[in-house]
């Protein structure tokens, strides 16, 4: 696949990606690990395989110390992302949890508005509406009587959207200006994955030794979790993600990561049994209209 690829294969792209994406909830929840532990070896691990990959094929580039900067803001929103996102998975589940997680689409395509000249209208509050009636469904309606922690799950999920969206944007901007500092020969975009998970993986190790958590894999099992979660729900995801960033809108891009929560949802229900009843099957529907809704460009 090329750098810089058609728009029919950007699509493609994109939407094989946020499906892999969406298998990273049960990943996590498979691994078995404390919440900061999985995502620093996720990380870890995405960034050595990334660096072999492109050095390997002859491809590293030098970069300037700006680039190296720059790439600390999706670093630091990817790392919070995670923090907050693999500790909503164990308090609500990983289909809920990914589903909260995109509200980054509201927040992607606010950010299109302000930092992109793009446009949202009544689609847009529509769509908010639709989403939040879907999750009070997709809750039972009763928020005071759901279990504290259940609630604190909710919000970090929802929190999670807020960075998701930081980094997406960020990651974008970071591989605009690699690229505009060295052309002919900008880096390859999976370098700059590589350059922003090292530096995710530094930030999260750091948090750990500030909890004071062990970074003690338990056993092969828990090992092959966390291998399978960097190489295919970051490493391949993230490469086909980035590619194809380049040449969609930002609110397409949200609206296309839509196909994380559906997977993550049917993973729920599949390996972990997850009990639905007709009233979150609603709720779901309804919260992923209004998604879509709110993604919707206007003309």
């Amino acid at each position: 696949m090329q750098d810089s690829p058609s728009r029919s294969t950007a699509l493609a792209s994109m939407l094989v990606g946020a499906v892999l994406i969406g298998s990273n909830g049960l990943m996590v929840r498979l691994a078995d690990t404390a919440p900061t532990v999985s995502a620093f070896y996720r990380m870890l691990f995405a960034a050595v395989m990334l660096a072999v990959l492109v050095s390997a094929r002859g491809d590293w580039r030098r970069l300037p110390r700006a680039v190296w900067w720059l790439a600390l803001l999706p670093a630091a929103a990817f790392a919070a992302d995670l923090w907050l996102w693999h500790r909503s998975i164990l308090l609500v589940g990983p289909g809920l949890a990914t589903l909260l997680a995109n509200a980054q689409v509201f927040f992607m395509a606010l950010a299109g508005v302000l930092l992109f000249g793009e446009r949202i209208g009544a689609r847009f509050v529509a769509g908010i509406a639709l989403a939040f009636l879907g999750l009070w469904l997709l809750l039972g309606g009763d928020w005071a009587g759901l279990p504290a922690d259940y609630r604190w799950g909710v919000w970090l999920g929802l929190a999670t959207g807020l960075c998701y969206a930081v980094y997406n944007i960020g990651l974008r901007q970071v591989q605009r200006a690699a690229t505009a500092v060295t052309p002919g020969r900008s880096a390859p975009i999976a370098q700059m994955l590589a350059v922003v998970s090292a530096l995710c993986a530094l930030l999260l190790g750091l948090a750990g030794v500030a909890e004071g958590v062990s970074f003690v894999i338990p056993d092969l099992a828990s090992l092959g979790w966390l291998l399978l979660l960097a190489a295919v729900g970051h490493c391949l995801s993230w490469i086909l993600i980035s590619r194809a960033m380049q040449r969609l809108p930002v609110a397409l891009v949200g609206l296309l990561l839509l196909a994380q929560p559906v997977c993550a949802f049917l993973l729920d229900l599949a390996v972990l049994e997850r009990a639905t009843t007709p009233r979150e099957w609603t709720g779901l529907a309804l919260t992923l209209a209004g998604i879509f809704l709110a993604g919707l460009r206007q003309r």
